[in-house]
């Protein structure tokens, strides 16, 4: 699969626009871009972003939740032939279209991305062997609880593989659900997550959070 290798492909995202007036209670965070390419590049050398084909035709590469379209954006420049980003908020998919423009190669990846404005919890799209890119909400804030396992239970339902973002900690949870399910993590990693203020509870200009990354298999 061509495309620009990990250090290029950090670049290239480095340059989309964040959230216009981000939402504390979507925990609304811009994906850092080094964290994307490396969540794209192992993506990419396990053969995920190929879209895989079952009876109903070929399979697309779904970024739940996307945002400003950064993990899905980052999926169609390493070569994925067709990418869906979903969204809830409508302003963050038009800042999704407009980095597409910015990365500077929209007549190539244009036609393979799509952004779908719904609740990613409500299978807003019909797909069995998808791949799913996702940094969900964390629910650290009050009122979103276990708002990652609701994007982990979408996973499970459209996904052969999928690739999520968590908050550090999170791992015995995510294996433990993982298993009921029937599926596998056969990779897990920590990052670092750059985060500058942004809403009114953030006490310091900037702080580095740590996550968690699992590539889960699963089952059917």
């Amino acid at each position: 699969m061509r495309g620009p290798d990990r250090r290029e492909l950090a670049r290239r995202l480095e340059a989309l626009a964040d959230f216009t007036d981000p939402t504390a209670d979507l925990e609304q965070y811009l994906t850092p871009a080094e964290l994307a390419a490396h969540v794209i590049h192992l993506a990419r050398v396990q053969g995920d972003l190929e879209g895989g084909e079952t009876g109903s035709g070929s399979q697309p590469i779904v970024d739940l939740g996307t945002g400003t379209g950064v993990l899905g954006i980052g999926a169609a420049l390493a070569g994925a032939p067709s990418v869906v980003g979903i969204d809830v908020d409508r302003s963050a998919l038009a800042v999704a279209r407009e980095n597409v423009r910015r990365v500077g190669t929209e007549t190539t990846i244009a036609s393979r991305l799509e952004w779908v404005q719904g609740d990613v919890t409500r299978h807003p799209f019909d797909c069995s062997r998808a791949t799913v890119v996702s940094n969900p909400p964390f629910g650290a804030q009050h009122g979103n609880r276990h708002a990652d396992r609701a994007f982990l239970e979408t996973a499970r339902e459209i996904a052969a593989v999928s690739y999520t973002i968590h908050n550090t900690g999170s791992q015995s949870f995510v294996e433990s659900f993982v298993a009921d399910a029937g599926g596998e993590v056969t990779h897990a990693f920590r990052a670092p997550f750059p985060v500058e203020h942004r809403f009114d509870f953030h006490t310091a200009a900037q702080a580095e959070l740590e996550v968690e990354v699992f590539r889960i298999e699963w089952s059917g």
